[in-house]
């Protein structure tokens, strides 16, 4: 079950109930909270060509429906507003419908992709999940925000780089899955960081040298020392707090973190493939959706990646991506290439030599 929110951070807040008692209470409760895996439903809409064929068809535009739990930890909750519905004036129906509209029409217009399943499946979240729920999860069917404690979190429908996140794990799934362990799951985290900062650049047009290439900018209170969950251009240096650490994660394979906690460390060792695409994307300049992104997008779609995909397995994926969209020799192909070698993940073919 894939959320924002590592569990090593919060066994961190759980045990801080002298600084932050609401947030401890609320961290434990999150940490025993059950999460149901629910596969998603297809959704298409069927015709009649010419021929006689019964075709699919889908539609370019989303199609939202945000439920709210009322506090409960009950799926999906009751129904708040449709695509073709107002704002409610709740913050975050609202926010989810928005942050939603904005991530799909990223995938739309960067990569042609309607939707999660790329045939215009419903988008479904839930807010207001749980009393002081501090996550936010894809379940196989839905997106699912809890509403923060208040002393760590504010909430999580107000990042859109959190909404992206759980929408980019449905993308990852139906394009093929990532097993959610090891370093398959955290090139599975990493895609949804890297398909969450794109989503945000894009709905801001920034270009890679205007993004903060943060991940949850928006979810930590001022009483945390720390600007987001996760850095794509500086991972291990997202937060620095007195009550909750150190952000751990790595940047190179050399600090490449063994372990047997949070799926084999998917949340932490993500920092790894996350900076090799930030490298790639600086490097090429200009908006990072449009090449790197491309090339990653390429990779995760292409059919031919395993599941069990390690970091270098998806190292030389994305070299074949560049080299087929834009050739072997050309300037994307040498910086894919480039961006691995500068995180650890392949040789330097002239040291090798």
């Amino acid at each position: 079950m894939t959320s924002i929110v590592p569990p090593y951070l919060l066994v961190r807040i759980a045990a801080a109930d002298a600084e932050f008692p609401q947030a401890a209470s609320a961290a434990r409760a999150t940490l025993a909270a059950p999460r149901e895996y629910r596969p998603i439903r297809q959704n298409l809409v069927l015709s009649i060509d010419e021929g006689g064929s019964l075709v699919a068809e889908t539609s370019p535009a989303p199609d939202r429906v945000i439920s709210d739990a009322r506090n409960r930890e009950v799926l999906p909750g009751v129904r708040v507003r449709g695509e073709d519905d107002p704002a409610t004036g709740d913050e975050s129906v609202d926010e989810a419908f928005d942050g939603l509209g904005a991530t799909f029409d990223f995938f739309a217009d960067a990569y042609g992709r309607a939707g999660i399943d790329a045939a215009n499946a419903p988008l479904l979240a839930t807010v207001h999940y749980g009393r002081d729920y501090d996550n936010a999860f894809w379940n196989g069917e839905r997106m699912v925000f809890g509403d923060g404690d208040g002393e760590v979190f504010t909430g999580f429908t107000n990042s859109l780089t959190v909404i992206a996140h759980e929408l980019a794990h449905g993308v990852t799934e139906q394009s093929g899955g990532l097993v959610y362990e090891g370093q398959s799951g955290a090139l599975n985290e990493s895609l949804s960081d890297v398909f969450g900062v794109l989503a945000e650049q894009h709905h801001l047009r920034q270009t890679a040298d205007e993004a903060t290439w943060l991940v949850g900018a928006e979810i930590f209170t001022d009483a945390v020392q720390g600007s987001a969950l996760r850095s794509l251009a500086a991972p291990g240096t997202a937060y620095d707090d007195d009550v909750l650490g150190t952000d751990p994660q790595p940047a190179h394979m050399r600090d490449y973190v063994e372990t047997d906690d949070d799926n084999g460390g998917v949340h932490i060792n993500s920092g790894i493939p996350n900076h090799a695409f930030y490298l790639a994307a600086t490097a090429l300049g200009g908006r990072a959706w449009e090449r790197a992104g491309l090339i990653w997008y390429r990779t995760l779609t292409a059919g031919t990646l395993s599941t069990r995909a390690t970091f270098d397995e998806f190292a030389q994926a994305t070299l074949e991506a560049a080299a087929g969209e834009y050739g072997e020799d050309s300037e994307e192909s040498a910086a894919v290439r480039a961006a691995w070698v500068g995180v650890g993940v392949i040789e330097d073919a002239n040291e090798r030599a």
